[in-house]
């Protein structure tokens, strides 16, 4: 699987951005999907998960309530909706692929190259 993250941007605090992340490969369907961010000096932390039917999903707490995560296998794409941005939101965001949830990065056997994402005052 192949991923491309994309959508990313300057926004300023309160707004919102849209990532989407483009997924090659036939059997994406099967797949649970992440995504994660890393802001420069951080770890890569993770924001949200969704299984391969879409049905279910979980937050980060940081995130819980403002970001929203969806999956359209038929497009083979996966979106994260992010509102209420605040400057700490400010990072690289990555989506990733694998084939079980988890809130680690190594759960995750596929990487998009990321997308950068800052909020300004």
């Amino acid at each position: 699987v192949q991923l491309q993250a994309s959508g990313g941007g300057l926004v300023q605090a309160g707004g919102s951005l849209r990532l989407s992340c483009a997924a090659s490969g036939r059997t994406f369907s099967r797949y649970f999907m992440g995504w994660f961010r890393q802001a420069p000096g951080k770890e890569r932390e993770f924001l949200a998960s969704i299984n391969w039917s879409g049905g279910s999903t979980d937050y980060a707490d940081s995130v819980k309530g403002r970001f929203t995560v969806s999956k359209d296998n038929a497009k083979n794409a996966v979106y994260l909706q992010m509102n209420s941005l605040k400057l700490e939101d400010t990072a690289v965001y990555y989506c990733a692929a694998g084939q079980s949830c988890g809130t680690v990065p190594i759960r995750y056997n596929y990487w998009g190259p990321g997308t950068l994402v800052t909020v300004s005052s």
